[in-house]
């Protein structure tokens, strides 16, 4: 048993590393320190403070006392998936482990990811009141100046200069690099990090497969409605970016209870929000709807 134990806690390392490393948004994951357990178990509680402007200083009476504000929210979590797999012990004994040791890494890598970014892409670009544009951009110089055009309205609307994150198509990036000038240059440098982002993670919504009946591919796919996303800007203090609980599980063939086989559950629980008043630090470029 406690060979099993410690093979369990090999597969959760790989796991946890993959992740790090295949998320694109995990640069926008909040502080853990910053938020606490609400009440119910989908829940986050999350520090809000407010305080009052400057008032005139008297020579008499000195200063105009002043209010801090600080107040919690509960946000209630708005992603919660999982999936159950089983590897049949001869498959995997006869593959070397490679069966049961590969499925955990390549599924987080091509199911988790792609669909845990996607998802918060789409919350972040359909949240109300954020800064917008739509359009066909298919020269490095209407890139440049779309992105000049976000970063002044980011500058107007006094979002800080710093972690400011430009998400991208790679197909817009490479318009941008093909200019090589020093105008493309200055531009990118206007931002926290670059990421390519592939279209296919890229939408204003999808839609979740249920994994059921009709269903069973499970993942997601662009919702009928939705816009395909040029580039979006994102400051990383203006989301609620949680992953509250990422429970992988490895059951051995010996506690599988319903067949000889090795068993991986993964199961993935957190929020993507906008802070309601932090809306001007979310830009998104579109292409406009597909069926316009």
């Amino acid at each position: 048993m406690a060979n099993h134990i410690e093979l369990a806690k090999q597969y959760v390392t790989a796991m946890d590393e993959i992740y790090k490393l295949g998320s694109l948004t995990a640069k926008l994951d909040g502080t853990p320190d910053l938020v606490r357990a609400g009440a119910n178990a989908n829940e986050l509680v999350i520090p809000k403070l407010d305080m009052q402007g400057l008032g005139d200083y008297s020579r008499n009476d000195g200063y105009v006392n002043g209010d801090v504000t600080l107040t919690y929210e509960t946000v209630a979590c708005n992603f919660d998936r999982g999936r159950m797999f089983n590897v049949d012990n001869m498959d995997n004994m006869e593959s070397a482990g490679v069966a049961f040791g590969q499925l955990a890494g390549e599924f987080i890598r091509t199911k988790v990811n792609p669909e845990v970014d996607a998802f918060r892409f789409a919350k972040y670009a359909s949240a109300e009141n954020i800064s917008a544009a739509s359009g066909e951009l298919s020269t490095g110089e209407a890139v440049v100046a779309a992105l000049r055009t976000a970063t002044t309205k980011m500058d107007e609307d006094e979002v800080p200069a710093e972690d400011r994150h430009l998400f991208i198509t790679p197909t817009l990036h490479g318009l941008v690099d093909d200019l090589d000038t020093t105008k493309s240059r200055e531009v990118l440098k206007r931002f926290a990090s670059v990421t390519d982002v592939p279209q296919s993670r890229f939408y204003t919504a999808i839609t979740q497969r249920t994994g059921a009946d009709d269903q069973k591919v499970g993942g997601y796919t662009k919702d009928s409605g939705a816009s395909d996303i040029n580039f979006m800007v994102v400051h990383k203090g203006a989301v609620i970016q949680f992953p509250k609980h990422i429970a992988p599980k490895i059951i051995s063939p010996e506690n599988n209870q319903t067949s000889d086989g090795w068993k991986f559950g993964y199961r993935n629980v957190g929020i993507a929000d906008v802070y309601e008043n932090k809306v001007a630090g979310i830009y998104a470029h579109t292409k406009g709807l597909t069926n316009e």
